[in-house]
């Protein structure tokens, strides 16, 4: 393992000023998107829509540090011929992989999941390597319900994200590590800090016991926020204060950067609370976005399968992307965001 190298691409994913596009949706996911906005999930149809980010050049070169794909887009070719991974590549962002196989049921533990994805990893890790994928994802399910999180459930998640992490670096690949409570739930803001805390400290001291060199990895946390459902959802300061003073507690200052998820939040909430973050300041780490549907919800949306969208699309990428990239700098407002969009 190359700790060094490893740790050179850590730093530039989490770029201040940039951050990284999420466009790993498995085929089940991207189909409901496509289905919303009433196009065909064809080879062909995801190939268009993401070919489209990857060209939207003001985007891909000022905003965005890295591009997670899914298996099917790192192996996938432009219209014309092009290698989608040398579009990243050519706009200077890193390229990387969704590696895990998705979460399911956790035998013993009723309504409590587990990633799988470990067998085989180091083989398909050293073929991405060669495509061009310099990190990786893996995602741990954690959800808040009457009785859940187990002590038992999050260990064994935790684990399994240590035990992904040191293949990866083994394979000189940076892992993100992703333990995502999920904010489904009715549960407050009070409730998603207690689970938080606790996730993260048990993810830390799986990383320790595995020798995951903390200087090679990107943390993919959720922040701490209230619960979907919950009735009196906490505003945007407190959702900042108490994610900076939770990852304070647990997370050690090694680690190069957070980028952050957006989990569920609308693509402006997933803007204004990074933000805020950043406002704050008085953090060890580098604090970015890792955001799929924040980012692309409107270009989406404004594409609708058709190729006389595509420059309203890009325009929608590019201006969310912009949003995003002054948010990790603390520079966003909502009434910027007003005058940028008109």
């Amino acid at each position: 393992m190359n700790l060094a190298a490893l740790n050179e691409i850590a730093e530039k994913m989490v770029t201040p000023g940039k951050g990284i596009l999420a466009a790993d949706e498995s085929s089940g996911t991207i189909k409901k998107r496509f289905d919303a906005i009433g196009v065909e999930s064809t080879e062909t149809n995801r190939r268009d829509y993401r070919e489209l980010l990857f060209r939207s050049t003001e985007a891909m070169q000022n905003c965005i540090s890295g591009v997670i794909l899914y298996e099917e887009t790192l192996y996938q070719d432009a219209a014309d011929g092009t290698p989608l991974v040398k579009l990243i590549a050519d706009a200077g962002a890193v390229p990387g992989i969704k590696v895990d196989k998705g979460a399911k049921p956790l035998p013993g533990f009723p309504g409590e999941l587990i990633t799988e994805g470990l067998d085989g990893l180091p083989e398909r890790l050293a073929k991405d390597y060669e495509r061009g994928a310099r990190f990786a994802k893996w995602r741990a399910v954690i959800d808040i319900a009457d009785g859940i999180p187990t002590a038992g459930a999050v260990k064994a998640n935790a684990h399994a994200l240590a035990r992904y992490a040191r293949i990866c670096q083994e394979a000189q690949i940076v892992p993100i590590v992703e333990p995502e409570v999920l904010m489904d739930g009715g549960h407050d803001i009070a409730r998603c800090d207690e689970v938080t805390r606790f996730v993260l400290q048990t993810v830390f001291q799986e990383l320790f016991d595995l020798r995951v060199a903390l200087e090679g990895i990107v943390l993919k946390p959720n922040m701490v926020i209230s619960g979907k459902k919950c009735a009196n959802r906490a505003g945007v300061e407190e959702v900042a204060r108490r994610t900076i003073a939770a990852l304070k507690a647990t997370v050690p200052s090694a680690v190069p950067g957070i980028a952050y998820l957006s989990g569920g939040q609308s693509d402006k909430e997933a803007t204004a609370h990074l933000d805020a973050m950043n406002k704050l300041g008085g953090f060890p780490w580098k604090m970015t976005f890792s955001y799929g549907r924040a980012l692309q919800a409107a270009p989406q949306k404004a594409w609708s399968g058709k190729a006389e969208n595509v420059p309203a699309a890009q325009s929608a990428f590019i201006h969310r992307a912009r949003m995003n990239a002054l948010a990790t700098q603390g520079k966003w407002d909502d009434s910027l965001e007003r005058a940028l969009a008109a």
